[in-house]
């Protein structure tokens, strides 16, 4: 019995012990949160997901509950604005230590009757705890927390720095957090602008914003609302009798002025979450708060979207259904705007990202066989070439013997390299990949950031003519390299990540690594930029207002169309045809992703410095023949001399020996008068 009693005093001393300590614990746990620490803390404490930005920091897509901070200080929301808040939430505001017993008391008492837990009875302090620090769960511990934790705000921030900061996290309804979201959720205003009409709809949906929301089809419940908001004003003496009338009988204009995310670069900004997931993995992602700022220009991103659509459409009769395009800077990597598809609410394809899909190139896909072949000497832009009827015998055991066709299928004999290139000759550009060899050709891909080309097995001396699978955004990002001297950029769509205390946490800074000598760089640019040896076969279709390198592309069949090209600033890439490669008809590159490529172009460089391609120092320029590419002296003057670029070194020695017939005279000089 005295062993049970000992027992009994010890047991009951411990609880008493534990019921006295564990506030005092509780207490010391919570206040020492370092959530709580500073205001920037406590507004993103309950930051999840992510929102993105464009370059120019506007906010245009979220994940997982990110969202835009619509952040209004104090001194900017109208007096009379706080005045109805405070007048129905917590008219002893002013002067409670961050909660009210009397408040309490009748939650209790409110609580027993209903018999289940309504949680009422909040100071505005206890609420802006609720909102930012607690989990929603009901209990009498989190009642508890909520108490503590309001006090120690009340201890660490005055008044109005409680009441800014409650004002831009509270929940005003129709998607609106804060006090300037639910001003232009309601009446298409910021914040700063609200009238005592305004204010006293905005305070009276608090309590229940589904239910008192203005903008539902029965608007009487918001009118009661509001009349008992400004009783209450007029009670605590904010307004005079007459400033309530007037404000019960304002005619109020509402209107639904939210921003609208999650309808521009969709299939861009699911690239960047598929980014940040592989770098931070999913769960992280989900809770980071993380503010994105994108490599992206809105408003280069709607014209490019724009233009695909109304393209593609003018396109519709011939076949075409779809389009995409790139548009890279291509000194950065910047993604600057990315079309996925004409219209990414179109049923069937709209939401497949075309810009990352696989797709035949086409002989957009030349120039990376013949970088490859000048930068092992084994061609120069003057090599000359054969174009006449060829089969190609040793093609691999499986294969059977290849005959390649030109797409007008015609032959015009022997042609220098510029030639060939330029004016997108298959027959010799099948010749330079026989000499290279297929390996070198897709080492040369690999290094200019084309990583979808792996079966080695799988490619034949089609694969000058895109027959192998790229990306368009890896092949726009291999033309990058062109414009960019040989440097290569990787591309990138993410320049800034900060966290939901808005520490940065990531900063893009471009990481150029020399994948081509300027020297093989420049050639490449100088034939595609050739307007005047292009013309034999595109005339002007390719042509802009200002220097650029551009090359087309069409697939088998006409299944793709693309048009790729570049100035030393921009690169833009596009693509036309249909997602199941049903064939266009007679589609090619030059008509169906050219007007796209030009109207792109034109806007995005409007206004600014025309730019030069220039030569490197390691290049050369001699004038040679443009019959058999051998040297011509300077001092014969014949239609058949032009001047082309070498790498030193390369440019040819022997010379080219004209007929009598086929020199001009040099023109007789005339006297000054």
């Amino acid at each position: 019995m005295k062993n049970f009693k000992q027992n009994l005093y010890w047991i009951t001393l411990l609880i008493i012990a534990t019921l006295v300590l564990i506030p005092f614990f509780a207490y010391f746990y919570l206040t020492l949160d370092p959530s709580i620490s500073t205001k920037e803390k406590i507004l993103n404490s309950k930051d999840q997901g992510i929102i993105l930005l464009d370059r120019n920091n506007q906010p245009f897509f979220s994940f997982d509950g990110g969202r835009d901070k619509n952040y209004v200080p104090l001194l900017l929301i109208p007096k009379i604005t706080q005045q109805a808040i405070i007048a129905t939430e917590d008219k002893g505001f002013y002067t409670h230590p961050g909660f009210s017993l009397k408040g309490i008391f009748r939650s209790l008492v409110a609580d027993i009757k209903k018999k289940r837990l309504l949680y009422g009875g909040s100071t505005i302090t206890q609420q802006l705890v609720k909102n930012t620090l607690l989990t929603p769960n009901r209990s009498i511990t989190r009642k508890f927390q909520e108490i503590i934790l309001a006090q120690e705000l009340e201890q660490k921030f005055s008044k109005d720095e409680i009441l800014e900061m409650y004002l831009n996290t509270v929940y005003f309804g129709e998607g609106a957090i804060g006090i300037d979201e639910a001003a232009h959720a309601y009446f298409g205003k910021p914040a700063t602008e609200l009238d005592l009409a305004e204010s006293s709809i905005l305070a009276g949906i608090l309590p229940a914003p589904s239910n008192f929301s203005p903008l539902q089809e029965d608007k009487e419940a918001a009118k009661t609302r509001q009349k008992y908001v400004l009783e209450k004003m007029l009670e605590q003496k904010y307004i005079t009798q007459d400033e309530m009338k007037r404000a019960e009988q304002q005619e109020i204009s509402f209107s639904s002025d939210k921003k609208i995310l999650n309808t521009q670069a969709i299939h861009f900004a699911f690239m960047v979450r598929d980014e940040l997931i592989k770098q931070y993995g999913e769960d992280i992602i989900k809770k980071s708060g993380f503010r994105v700022t994108t490599s992206i220009d809105l408003e280069w991103q709607d014209f490019a979207q724009q233009t695909v659509k109304d393209n593609v459409a003018k396109l519709s009769s011939s076949g075409a259904s779809n389009g995409a395009a790139v548009v890279i800077d291509p000194k950065t990597g910047e993604i600057k705007a990315l079309v996925g598809s004409k219209d990414w609410a179109e049923e069937k394809y709209g939401m497949v990202n075309v810009a990352t899909s696989l797709r035949q190139p086409g002989s957009s896909f030349k120039p990376v066989v013949y970088a490859a072949a000048l930068e092992q000497k084994i061609i120069t832009p003057a090599t000359v070439l054969t174009d006449q009827p060829i089969t190609y015998k040793d093609t691999g055991s499986m294969s059977p013997p290849y005959k390649p066709q030109n797409y007008d299928k015609k032959f015009r004999g022997k042609v220098l390299a510029r030639r060939a290139l330029a004016n997108s000759l298959n027959v010799p550009s099948v010749e330079v990949l026989s000499k290279l060899g297929i390996d070198s050709a897709l080492e040369m891909a690999q290094r200019l950031g084309l990583t979808t080309l792996t079966e080695k097995d799988r490619y034949g001396l089609s694969l000058t003519l895109g027959s192998a699978e790229v990306q368009l955004l890896e092949l726009t990002g291999a033309y990058s390299v062109f414009a960019n001297q040989g440097q290569k950029v990787n591309p990138t769509s993410i320049l800034e990540i900060k966290d939901k205390n808005e520490q940065v946490i990531y900063l893009y800074t471009p990481q150029p690594e020399e994948t081509l000598t300027p020297e093989v760089a420049f050639l490449i640019t100088s034939i595609l930029s050739d307007t005047k040896t292009s013309a034999e076969v595109f005339g002007n279709v390719l042509v802009i207002s200002r220097p650029a390198a551009v090359k087309t592309g069409t697939s088998e069949n006409y299944r793709d169309s693309l048009t790729i090209g570049f100035t030393p600033s921009l690169t833009i890439g596009v693509w036309v045809g249909n997602n199941d490669g049903k064939p266009m008809n007679n589609i090619a590159g030059s008509l169906g992703a050219a007007p796209i490529w030009k109207s792109l172009m034109e806007r995005y460089l409007s206004g600014t410095p025309v730019e030069q391609f220039e030569p490197p120092a390691g290049v050369i320029g001699v004038t040679i023949c443009k019959e058999n590419g051998l040297l011509l002296k300077d001092t014969i003057a014949t239609s058949s001399a032009y001047k082309e670029y070498f790498i030193k070194g390369t440019e040819p020695t022997k010379l080219c020996i004209l007929p009598k017939q086929a020199q001009k005279p040099p023109p007789t000089p005339t006297k000054a008068p």
